[in-house]
């Protein structure tokens, strides 16, 4: 067979499997379209999944008569004045989206440009393309796409159901909705309007509107640059993680983006702090010189090469774990209200406890550097006055409940803390920033001690034998089961070494998914943390529940433990006068 040079329609036709993979891809050309034509209004009308109507207008500056005509053409585009590729600071740059679309559907154009005495249209039909007519259109432009892939109907057996095509289209303009607060948004289907956003709202507010104010109140604000990147938004908290990652948004130079590395980034900042299978709600904007950014890496448009990815991943990471790790514990708000929900169903009395006159003292227990220092202000009374509370973001211990839980009283409401989940999580973060700094520091023991283990548990801690030297803790093996302890971390020296190895080995068959070595060493002080911290059912004093306290609010990331679960719930006075009907 000779060579031949296709047909334009078949081109189209072609290039519109690349650009034009379903309605929502319509959706996404047109609306980037309207927003670099500098509209502050766009409307999107949404039909039968997107097969039978897609419309969006807008009110931007319109095209020409002569321009209509130019706007179906292949490569044919306004937004590369220079044609330099290294710097474009436009949503769309390709000119293959308007053909692509006419080559597989029943597309009309009618535009009308600012200065213009009357509007115009063409249509364009599987390709065939209409002569310019006059038209009625007050300004701006409106695109109509009928029929969608009439012309291909084999990619209409691809399609998934009118409701899944509909929220794949929805999510496309609540993404760009995002990236552009300045201008307005609304997405209509069935006769129903899903998304209508104002134009000039800030950042915040529009945050808030597309991703929900429980969002906005469990989230912080994240804040980071290097050179000349920048990385801000907001960052949800750990404990508000959701079983999906749909809640997580990038945007890089006003580009709304779904990158792998910018995901990556996101579960690596996380990793301390969420167990597996959860997601956190993110929503980061990325700022960066035009050069240090490739947007031309797919026709979609909706991925981005980094010129040097390790320092926008380092960006991403640290600033989002800064933002976590705020001195100040913060409270999810919704677990306050599934508390809430739950005393209203379930009024059972609690089965409060008494402080005891004598218990162990909480040093004694935790061992050298872990005893938690008491302020001068709480060992006076342990019952102080109420304007005493303010003082600490935490409040002052009055009660422990189930010898778990301890009941704090603040200036506005009470705070439940689980003593086990608080207590390891600051075990954690001191291991982590000796090991940080000039490393974990070790004690060695004057008599080594022997444990008998099973062979598998023998073969799982000599597989990561200098893994845990590096953790401060140094074992050989001795014989075929006996493994034999020579030092260990200085902090935990009290610890129930054989307990820690069991639980080290069990953990040794999930360290095979992490891919650093950090990731690998952060999962072992974990597992030190845990089985070295308060544990529950221990009675502890007021002083000693304070300390505690005192230690929760100057630790990082304290508001979860090292498994991602809460380590505490905040009542408001409201919540609580409404629980008994007050108000």
């Amino acid at each position: 067979m000779r060579i031949r040079r296709l047909p334009e329609g078949t081109v189209n036709r072609i290039a519109a499997g690349e650009v034009i993979e379903r309605p929502a891809s319509a959706v996404k050309e047109l609306v980037e379209n309207a927003i670099d034509a500098g509209a502050s209004r766009i409307d999107v009308v949404f039909r039968g999944g997107g097969k039978s109507l897609i419309r969006v207008s807008d009110d931007g500056f319109g095209m020409t008569a002569d321009e209509l005509v130019l706007a179906l053409e292949r490569h044919a585009t306004s937004k590369l004045p220079d044609d330099d590729l290294s710097a474009i600071a436009t949503m769309g740059f390709r000119g293959e989206a308007l053909p692509s679309i006419g080559s597989v559907a029943r597309f009309t154009l009618t535009s009308r440009a600012g200065d213009a005495d009357a509007a115009h249209a063409i249509a364009v039909e599987g390709g065939r393309r209409s002569e310019v007519r006059p038209a009625a259109l007050k300004g701006g432009t409106e695109a109509e796409i009928r029929d969608l892939f009439y012309a291909t109907p084999a990619r209409l057996k691809f399609l998934k159901t009118d409701r899944s095509e509909t929220a794949e289209a929805l999510e496309v303009v609540r993404r760009l909705a995002l990236a552009n607060p300045a201008v307005g948004f609304s997405f209509a289907s069935e006769d129903r309007r899903w998304l209508d956003c104002p134009p000039g709202e800030t950042r915040e507010a529009r945050i808030g509107r597309i991703m929900g104010a429980d969002f906005m109140a469990n989230s912080v604000a994240v804040s980071h640059g290097g050179d000349d990147v920048v990385i801000e938004g907001l960052a949800g908290l750990p404990t508000a993680a959701r079983a999906q990652a749909s809640q997580q948004f990038a945007v890089v130079n006003g580009r709304p983006v779904r990158d792998k590395l910018i995901a990556g980034a996101i579960r690596g900042a996380y990793a301390d702090v969420l167990p597996p299978g959860r997601h956190p709600a993110v929503a980061l904007f990325i700022t960066c010189a035009a050069e240090r950014v490739d947007v031309n890496v797919h026709p979609a448009k909706t991925e981005v090469r980094f010129r040097d990815p390790n320092f926008v991943r380092s960006l991403i990471v640290s600033g989002i774990r800064r933002a976590l790790g705020q001195s100040r514990p913060v409270a999810d708000t919704g677990i306050a209200a599934q508390t809430l929900e739950a005393f209203r169903q379930q009024r059972a009395a609690s089965e409060w406890s008494t402080m005891p006159p004598q218990s162990a003292h909480f040093a004694e227990a935790v061992q050298d550097g872990f005893a938690m220092q008491m302020p001068p202000s709480a060992r006076e009374a342990e019952a102080p006055a109420a304007a005493a509370f303010a003082d600490y973001p935490l409040g002052q211990a009055r009660a422990q409940i189930h010898g778990n839980y301890i009941v704090s009283q603040t200036a506005g409401g009470l705070i439940l803390v689980d003593q086990h989940a608080a207590h390891e999580r600051i075990v954690y973060e001191r291991l982590k920033a000796e090991r940080e700094g000039r490393g974990v520091m070790t004690q060695p023991l004057l008599v080594p001690q022997v444990i008998e283990v099973d062979s598998a548990t023998f073969a799982a801690i000599l597989s990561v034998q200098e893994l845990l030297a590096q953790a401060g803790l140094v074992v050989d093996g001795f014989g075929d089961t006996s493994l034999v302890v020579r030092e260990v971390p200085a902090a935990l020296s009290s610890a129930n070494w054989k307990d820690v190895l069991g639980a080290v080995a069990d953990e040794v068959s999930e360290l095979g998914t992490l891919h650093s070595v950090a990731g690998k060493m952060n999962h072992v002080l974990a597992t030190f943390a845990c089985h070295h911290s308060v544990r529950s059912g221990r009675t502890l004093r007021v002083d000693e529940m304070n300390a505690l306290l005192r230690q929760m609010e100057v630790t990082p990331n304290a508001g979860q433990c090292n498994h991602g679960r809460p380590t505490f719930i905040e009542l408001k006075m409201g919540d609580l006068e409404r629980l008994f009907g007050r108000n």
